[in-house]
């Protein structure tokens, strides 16, 4: 055990910070520290826990299926950064939304809303009758790029970072267009089984439910977004339970209900893994270990494609050149990492080869609001650095 960084995790434990954290340090291909800390679950059982802890990644997804798999998609010459999204889908043949690009939606420069609650919407197909776990759906497709088209106001912007998830829901829609079969069978057989990966998968699994992190009780969080945005009107919605909303705690599935409206699967989040096959995931990221890309298509993630806005962005990831990112104060600008609402993040930094990946599951046991934990990801990263730098 690394005393620094496990003593330092351990107290945001005990101040309440998450109840669990599985961190893992690579450097040059190799793990250097790996460690778990907590408790996976604290109701309705009490669970340790371990360093083989399934985590749900939350927005970690955008990068680990969608992003990389977009990557692959470019390097083949089958779909260009510079295209515009109305060549593929219909529904962005407007006037307002003609202009966008495949790179406004991998950089989060569309314009697009931060989120919708697309299964709120009035005519939105039911969860019962489109859960699609293992097959495309065309019409929640079409249904929730319609919407996208309703409820946004696109510029798109050239000098502006607005991150949104529907940026990445349009995505993993147009790769499961392009791949012909659904994300869920795309990322099992395009590169978790040629990673070897088995604790890996997209939408959760019951099976495993008493190896995985468990989340938030309900969908408290999303509820309460819901009200203060109106799509809700309180009181209503303030208290009790409808149909929108679970109440049990969200364990062994995904805890975005976006995602979860959507069979668990989406271009935004539904990815659960562990510490450890994340890091063999990261390591596609880097030309001298990829298996998956050519080495030459790994500049992409390093590349900012945002010089002069309020965010630096790469191919669909976040740079450490960005104003109080959470990279923290020592490594690279050049690093590029993500964050998932869940309490997950990864950082890779492409010049010395090093993978930093810190999984917690802040959402669990704790009431609103959820702790920020980004100082917690930036301490952790310049503890981790230091060790690295003193025992290189």
């Amino acid at each position: 055990m690394n005393n620094s960084i496990s003593t330092f995790l351990q107290e945001r434990i005990d101040a309440g910070d998450f109840p669990s954290a599985v961190y893992l340090v690579a450097e040059k291909g190799e793990i250097v520290l790996h460690e778990a800390l907590g408790h996976s679950v604290i109701e309705p059982e009490l669970i340790e826990a371990q360093k083989d802890t399934i985590y749900d990644l939350a927005s970690l997804t955008k990068v680990l299926v969608t992003g990389l798999l977009c990557a692959r998609l470019v390097e083949n010459a089958e779909i260009d950064p510079l295209d515009k999204l109305s060549t593929y889908f219909n529904e962005f043949d407007t006037e307002k939304k003609r202009n966008v690009l495949l790179r406004n939606l991998l950089t989060h420069t569309s314009g697009f809303q931060p989120w919708v609650p697309f299964y709120l919407a009035e005519n939105a197909p039911s969860i019962d009758s489109h859960h699609y776990m293992g097959m495309t759906n065309e019409s929640i497709n079409r249904f929730i790029l319609s919407e996208i088209g309703i409820r946004t106001l696109a510029y798109p912007s050239n000098s502006k970072v607005d991150y949104s998830d529907l940026n990445f829901l349009a995505l993993g829609f147009l790769i499961e267009r392009i791949f012909g079969t659904s994300l869920y069978i795309l990322s099992n057989t395009e590169y978790f089984m040629r990673l070897g990966l088995t604790r890996t998968f997209m939408g959760g699994e019951d099976s495993l439910r008493r190896e995985i992190a468990a989340s938030e009780k309900g969908n408290a969080f999303e509820k309460k977004t819901c009200i203060d945005l109106g799509y809700l009107k309180p009181p209503a919605y303030a208290g009790g339970t409808d149909k929108h909303f679970r109440t049990e705690t969200i364990w062994g599935e995904v805890h975005d209900n976006n995602a979860y409206f959507m069979g668990g699967v989406a271009g935004h989040a539904g990815l659960f893994s562990t510490a450890e096959e994340v890091f063999k995931i990261a390591q596609q990221f880097l030309p001298n270990y990829t298996s998956l890309l050519k080495p030459e298509t790994c500049k992409l993630f390093r590349t900012n494609f945002t010089a002069g806005m309020n965010e630096h962005r790469s191919f669909a990831f976040q740079l450490a050149s960005t104003p109080d990112s959470t990279a923290g104060t020592k490594m690279s600008p050049e690093s590029f990492g993500h964050l998932g609402f869940t309490g997950t993040s990864m950082w890779i930094d492409p010049i010395k080869e090093r993978v930093f990946i810190l999984l917690t599951n802040r959402t669990h046991n704790h009431s609103l609001p959820f702790v920020n934990i980004n100082s917690v990801r930036r301490r952790f990263h310049d503890l981790a650095i230091d060790f690295l730098d003193q025992n290189s």
